[in-house]
């Protein structure tokens, strides 16, 4: 049996307690007792902004989250604090001076880069044949790249040194993701039906996960890093135990191609998207499905859970995404205005707003609890494949086949920079976790580093 840290959310209907989400996790498997807490440090998140209490309890060391995932510099701080004082008891009155400096922290983190331009930092010639994709880890100091040319290679942002190739797959390595927030773990996914697990400071094989009967498209680690997913074009995805690399399920029941998968904050559901018009959110510890999310008119491209993990996101080639209620598997709200096929799709790391990626080669900002259409990123002169948020949530960077990445005001929709120099069709690009570095990957085989 696969077990899970279990996990309470406390939530008051106050307009201050939309900012203050608290949500409970213990690193034991049993039942909080309520017996003496103690408090051992405070420790920060920054995207999305939260404070994680670590304290002591019956020997054992644990842990709680205090989310506040909409922290911005409007905030009322001080009716913050008192009702964290007042609902968490782990807090006195005499933490309020400290508890309010590291609120201040981290809405100052919230503002970071925030009119600062990006300059081309490096180019790498990266791989001999076309890239597939390229990740961070969460330090941002290392970033992988996959390619065509049956490798993936791993780099140092600040040098943009070739630290590691790994070698071993017999066909194209299509997908691919570091451990975060570890880092010292990669897989890759690939056309020659294996995930590989390696690690990431040796570039040592560690175990090749073998099973599908296909091409591997997507896979991801589990938040805590045990268990990695993996979805291929034989309709199936299948969980595996990252020690031992041994296969603990396949999800059975998609009728055609799965094309994106991800787990949710807690890792106890994993969601799939797949060719069948269908996703479909699974029980990670039973190996089961919970709901099939029907509805879509055509093939699915992209899966995303929200961050408090209530809310799934899908995008499709039928030009409409769809929010859905994960607790009931009913569609909440289906968001529409594409001309063509969406090809991703993003919720920013609070979750209060998503971004849609088009064919059409615009993007579209929507609210996530109205779905009402907050902007339109009219620029780009081809496709849209990839977009994101900034970790900050105020920008959105977009990658197309016209050669360009733009980056673009969250709030406007206004165009801020474009990024330009790729000469093939830009399919990748992502943040690093500071928001303060940006990759993009290229047709042209190559990979840009940007620094603002």
């Amino acid at each position: 049996m696969i077990r899970r840290p279990p996990r309470s959310t406390l939530s008051s209907s106050s307009a201050a307690s939309d900012v203050y989400k608290r949500q409970v996790s213990t690193q034991s498997t049993g039942r909080l007792e309520s017996f003496a807490m103690k408090l051992k440090r405070f420790l920060l998140r920054y995207y999305p902004p939260g404070i994680i209490l670590e304290y002591e309890q019956s020997d054992e060391l644990r842990n709680k989250s205090i989310d506040l995932l909409n922290l911005s510099a409007e905030t009322d701080v001080e009716l913050i604090l008192d009702q964290i004082i007042q609902h968490e008891p782990l807090i006195k009155e005499s933490r309020r001076s400290q508890l309010r400096k590291l609120i201040f922290k981290l809405i100052e983190k919230q503002e970071l880069n925030e009119h600062q331009n990006f300059y081309l930092f490096k180019i790498l010639r990266a791989h001999i044949l076309p890239l597939t994709n390229c990740a961070f880890n969460k330090a941002g100091d290392r970033f992988i790249t996959g390619s065509y040319d049956r490798t993936c290679k791993v780099w140092d942002t600040n040098t943009g040194e070739e630290l590691l190739t790994l070698e071993g797959h017999k066909n194209v390595v299509y997908a691919i993701a570091f451990n975060n927030p570890y880092g010292d773990k990669i897989i890759t996914g690939s056309f020659d039906k294996t995930c590989k697990l390696w690690d990431a400071n040796t570039g040592e094989l560690v175990h090749t996960l073998r099973g599908h009967q296909t091409e591997i498209v997507c896979l991801a680690f589990n938040p805590q890093s045990t268990i990695v997913a993996t979805g291929s074009m034989d309709s199936t995805a299948k969980l595996w135990d990252v020690e031992t690399g041994e296969e603990l399920s396949t999800l059975l029941g998609h009728s055609a191609e799965i094309v994106s998968l991800c787990f949710d904050t807690t890792g106890e559901k994993v969601m799939t998207g797949s060719f069948d018009h269908t996703s479909k959110v699974w029980d990670v510890r039973k190996g089961q499905c919970m709901f099939t999310l029907a509805g879509h008119g055509g093939e699915i491209s992209s899966v995303q859970f929200n961050y408090t993990g209530d809310l799934a996101l899908t995008g499709s080639i039928d030009r409409t995404a769809k929010i859905w209620n994960v607790n009931t598997g009913e569609c909440v709200n289906t968001l529409r205005g594409h001309t063509d096929e969406i090809l991703d799709v993003c919720f920013n790391t609070s979750g209060s707003k998503l971004v849609t990626a088009s064919a059409d080669g615009s993007a579209r900002i929507y609210n996530t609890m109205t779905g009402a259409c907050l902007a339109i990123l009219i620029g780009h002169e081809g496709e849209i494949s990839k977009v994101c948020f900034n970790p900050q949530g105020t920008k959105i960077l977009t990658a197309s086949s016209d050669k360009t990445a733009r980056l673009w005001d969250c709030e406007s929709g206004e165009c801020l920079q474009v990024m330009e120099g790729h000469t093939d069709e830009i399919f990748s690009c992502a943040f690093n976790y500071e928001g303060d570095t940006i990759i993009t990957g290229s047709k042209d085989n190559t990979c840009r580093i940007w620094k603002c």
